[in-house]
């Protein structure tokens, strides 16, 4: 089952409570926008898309407002071999790995228990309790490829 959009709203407003700040209206209407489209976006997409609906909206905000939902863990940062960073929503109960390609930056989401049983294998065998993991596996499309 997929993370809701109710309960990473309720984590970021514990979050912002504990820090003593409010849940602005931008805030929530940019995690909203960016929860809906459902993609690994970049903060300048992102800002694209938000500047339809949030007004007065800069592109500095959409840094902060990002940089806040790493932090505090409900959003994750992808950094791609080109120096490109995507940003995708943390969902705990649907983690997955990616293939990236490097050509055109198409992302394939990945889930298969057989990495996560090796992987938790390698950080057992190492006397590591595993807390996160991130896999990116690079290549080239089947549409790059027939370029």
């Amino acid at each position: 089952m997929k993370i809701t959009l109710n309960e990473i709203l309720t984590k970021l407003g514990e979050h912002l409570k504990s820090e003593h700040l409010k849940l602005s209206s931008q805030r929530e209407e940019i995690l909203g926008i960016f929860y809906n489209s459902g993609k690994h976006l970049t903060a300048e997409e992102l800002y694209d898309i938000c500047r339809e609906s949030v007004p007065n909206l800069g592109i500095a905000t959409i840094y902060r407002a990002l940089k806040l939902f790493c932090r505090i863990g409900i959003c994750k940062e992808i950094f791609i071999d080109n120096g490109i960073t995507r940003y995708e929503i943390s969902d705990d109960k649907n983690h997955h790995d990616h293939l990236i390609c490097t050509k055109c930056g198409m992302f394939v989401e990945i889930i298969s228990p057989e990495i996560e049983k090796i992987q938790n294998k390698i950080s057992s065998a190492h006397g590591f309790d595993l807390v996160d993991h991130r896999l990116n596996l690079y290549g080239i499309c089947p549409q790059c490829r027939k370029k």
